[in-house]
């Protein structure tokens, strides 16, 4: 294909503003409010020369497509691009609680950096578990969901009942909507807390790395089985909510993947372990960069290449897999399909434009020390304080929410003003992480052509884009249907006022 550049310049006054990419054989061409079409070389030539004749096909696909300026409606598209940003505005939704360091399973890319069963000196004491609750229900946010992490947080479970029970009663006075999540291996769970959690309507997620033996391999259980024991509770979860009257396609338990180095191969074996268990998704994430994997890459890490070769295969996979009826999706895609085929952000945090940290989420430590995200919190316990952001104890909201880190963080997150985001095609859809980049890269903004975040970003996609040119009715059906999303309306608990 020529470049813009060989094919001179197009004549003014024809196009509306688009940023394009090559993508195999074709053209990826966006506009600024996320409106895009697929084209192959001889349209992209006429496109791009301005020598697009009148009362053809590709003039009508053009202008319906919103590039053209004939026609061009500057409210639509404004209005398009508000429906993308309603984020923006709201304050923090996502609280993450950290009520311990302390985990019975040793992972070998623990980006947590648990502590050991006996370190009591890591578990969040009740009042300032309180102070955490206080600031996530102060939020401008209407909807608050608080998310309890580790470490293994049912090794700390006084506390985890405690959050639930004070929220709920402070939240009488307040009147926003609460979610409760619990990240779990499970190998703690028992009957009591089972119920315990059933009843409050606590949402629950957990890990399963793939089949038993590389799961195992990577998350070790002394005497134990890890990926029995998840998916033992994983069954029991899921059977109870149908046995409540909660639809299955809908309520299950939500499991994550981390991929290794180990993982690649097995990208089948993978799918069939979640399609197995029941497992409506699958996110395929790479390794970060963060906890003991910071010490463990080199023995754990892979060239973006390979993980993007493996996805790919995965993917295709499940694809076909749903061809013949089975419902399995691949989360990645799903957050990407949503805003290009649904025009809308799914506010999956770590992918939007700005980023979540600190007015997307916020985390709270052990030990009360607050954090702009999770991620961050992950520095701190690697001895990097560049995103804490205040204590529980002292701070206010309008402390936190006014730190010159979440400022910085905004502004480095803001892909209008990103050097190597402001001219790629995939800017409506995609998002960078600060942390990542100061971890990997030494600095907020970083420099997203050597970013591995970015390479996977653009790699799926690439991918995307291409099955949506192939145009495959099946194939387009199915990633129109994973973009679909349910409100899991069982989790939410409102007060009213």
């Amino acid at each position: 294909m020529k470049t813009l550049t060989q094919l001179g310049s197009p004549r003014a006054g024809t196009q509306a503003f688009f940023r394009y990419r090559p993508v195999g054989e074709k053209t990826v061409i966006t506009g600024l409010d996320g409106s895009w079409l697929v084209l192959d070389d001889d349209e992209f030539t006429r496109f791009a020369t301005g020598t697009v004749e009148p009362d053809t096909e590709l003039e009508k696909k053009l202008k319906e497509g919103h590039f053209l300026r004939e026609g061009f409606d500057v409210n639509a598209a404004a209005e398009r691009l508000r429906k993308r940003k309603t984020f923006v505005g709201t304050g923090p939704n996502l609280h993450i609680l950290v009520v311990t360091l302390r985990c019975n399973e040793t992972c070998v890319y623990c980006h947590s950096s648990r502590s050991l069963m006996d370190a009591t000196d890591t578990d969040m004491t009740e009042e300032t578990a309180e102070q955490a609750v206080n600031l996530a229900l102060a939020s401008t946010s209407p909807s608050v969901t608080l998310e309890f992490q580790g470490g293994e947080p049912l090794v700390n479970w006084p506390v985890v009942k405690h959050v639930i029970e004070y929220a709920l009663e402070r939240n009488e006075e307040i009147g926003k909507q609460i979610e409760f999540t619990l990240v779990s291996n499970l190998s703690m769970m028992d009957e009591e807390k089972f119920q315990y959690l059933l009843d409050h309507k606590v949402q629950i997620c957990t890990s399963i790395d793939g089949p038993p033996e590389l799961h195992d391999k990577q998350r070790k259980l002394p005497g134990l089985s890890a990926h029995e024991k998840a998916t033992e509770w994983i069954a029991r979860v899921n059977q109870a909510y149908k046995e409540r009257g909660l639809d299955p396609d809908v309520y299950h338990v939500e499991a994550l993947l981390t991929t290794t180095r180990d993982t690649l191969p097995y990208w089948k074996e993978v799918v069939d372990t979640y399609v197995g268990l029941g497992c409506r998704a699958l996110f395929l994430r790479p390794l970060d960069p963060f906890g003991f994997a910071g010490k463990s890459g080199p023995r754990l890490e892979y060239p973006r290449g390979d993980f993007m070769e493996y996805y790919q295969k995965a993917v295709d996979y499940m694809l076909e897999l749903n061809k013949q009826g089975v419902q399995i999706l691949e989360r990645y895609a799903a957050i990407f399909l949503t805003k290009i085929l649904g025009g809308e952000d799914p506010n999956y945090l770590d992918i939007r434009n700005p980023c979540g940290a600190g007015i997307g989420q916020v985390a709270y430590n052990y030990d009360g020390g607050v954090f702009t995200c999770d991620e961050g919190r992950m520095l701190h316990e690697m001895g990097d304080d560049t995103f804490k952001i205040g204590e529980a104890s002292e701070a206010t909201y309008r402390d936190l929410m006014g730190h010159p880190t979440v400022r910085a963080l905004a502004i480095a997150s803001n892909l209008d003003v990103q050097p190597d985001c402001v001219n790629c095609a995939y800017q409506p859809y995609c998002g960078v992480c600060p942390v990542h980049s100061h971890k990997t890269q030494g600095h907020y903004f970083g420099r997203m052509r050597e970013s591995s975040l970015c390479a996977v970003h653009k790699g799926i996609q690439d991918y995307l884009f291409t099955k949506l040119g192939e145009g495959d009715p099946e194939t387009v059906e199915t990633l129109k249907r994973w973009t679909t999303v349910r409100a899991r309306e069982h989790f939410l608990q409102s007060c009213n006022i």
